[in-house]
């Protein structure tokens, strides 16, 4: 991954904590929202973020005083040595950090989410993963012994299938399905909502990570500790990043795998989300699928997999689009064999690399 740029440096600067210590944390930073106004601003002046480290932020701070007090904007500016501390303990880490304004930040993020796209995402190994697409596999926490089985055996297939696994990192569900694709020589994305960097250097994480077959990514702090709305908030990127998704259990109207599952399901409608329906998933997988999930199919190889994953994409292109979509995404369905091959033949498909492009420049 290449050095800073100068729109990354700007976007650190404006929304983000710079943590170097669990306890510390700069508490007026940009939200969200307020980037996004900012940087609709900076767009229609035919500026960037970067143009705020530079001869013309004067002149920026001056137009942007109306909407945003200065001297805040100021304050966040002026912590460049803050930042330069946070970047030596990233980079002695392997961290790196991209933003919405480069050329590396994955395409479907921003072609699918849109302004709800995260401004940065810090990230260790191969940042090429990300634009590869595959499968999520998503559950929760507290599982039982065959259920994590049952978890290492979908990464295995996933693996199989020559397709890219992504899960959110966490125990139970997440780190099984993960651990199964890895030990078949799979690729992996972890989208981590907290502790990433105890996670990049894990001793189950270093050697995948240095062989390109794992990348763990977030879009919070390196630094930063648990927190429900990020774990929340992540879910998301997860569905964002993939062709398909399978959730394995969830709680019933409770927790971040339901929830990101409902917000799928019923709201962005992104990618078909599978619902495993062995009658030992539990009451929330039940509900799931009376709310539009689709049965998952218990397929037995890679091939099959991957066709389970090709059937639900093309019916899902054939369904009509909800009318109350913030905006609509037109998307190849990834191209998978047509026909089951015979036995002495049979290959698993190769890894779904494109997703819809958003050309427009960062705003």
């Amino acid at each position: 991954m290449n050095p800073l740029t100068s729109n990354t440096q700007a976007i650190l600067l404006l929304t983000a904590p710079l943590l170097l210590g669990r306890g510390s944390s700069a508490t007026d930073l940009l939200t969200l929202g307020e980037y996004n106004r900012l940087a609709r601003m900076l767009r229609q002046k035919e500026k960037s973020p970067a143009d705020l480290l530079g001869d013309s932020a004067e002149e920026i701070l001056g137009w942007c005083s109306p909407r945003f007090d200065r001297a805040r904007l100021e304050d966040l500016l002026g912590r460049g040595f803050l930042l330069s501390q946070a970047v030596q303990r990233w980079q002695g880490r392997g961290i790196w950090v991209v933003s919405r304004a480069d050329a590396a930040y994955p395409r479907r993020l921003k072609a699918r989410l849109k302004e709800d796209a995260p401004p940065l995402l810090y990230g260790s190994g191969e940042p090429s993963l990300l634009d590869t697409g595959g499968l999520a596999v998503v559950g929760s926490r507290n599982i039982d012994e065959a259920t994590v089985t049952y978890a290492n055996s979908i990464g295995r297939l996933t693996a199989e299938a020559r397709l890219t696994l992504v899960s959110g990192g966490a125990r139970g569900i997440d780190r099984a399905a993960m651990a199964g694709a890895l030990s078949t020589d799979g690729k992996v994305v972890g989208i981590m909502a907290d502790s990433m960097e105890r996670a990049v250097v894990a001793h189950e994480n270093r050697e995948p990570l240095m062989q390109g077959r794992l990348a763990l990514v977030s879009p919070y702090d390196p630094a930063a500790g648990f927190h429900v709305g990020n774990a929340m908030q992540r879910n998301k990127v997860i569905y964002a990043l993939v062709d398909a998704a399978l959730v394995v259990s969830a709680d019933f109207q409770k927790g971040g795998t339901w929830e990101g599952a409902i917000e799928q399901l019923e709201r962005l409608r992104l990618v078909p989300v599978f619902v495993r329906s062995d009658p030992s998933a539990g009451k929330g997988n039940v509900a799931l699928l009376q709310r539009g999930g689709l049965s998952w199919p218990e397929p037995l190889t890679g091939f099959e997999l991957a066709e389970a994953m090709r059937t639900g994409i093309s019916d899902m292109a054939a369904r009509p689009r909800q009318a109350t979509l913030p905006f609509t995404l037109q998307e190849q369905a990834p191209s998978y064999p047509a026909k089951k091959p015979s036995v002495s033949d049979r290959k698993p498909p190769p890894s779904t690399s494109e997703g819809t492009e958003d050309k427009s420049q960062e705003e």
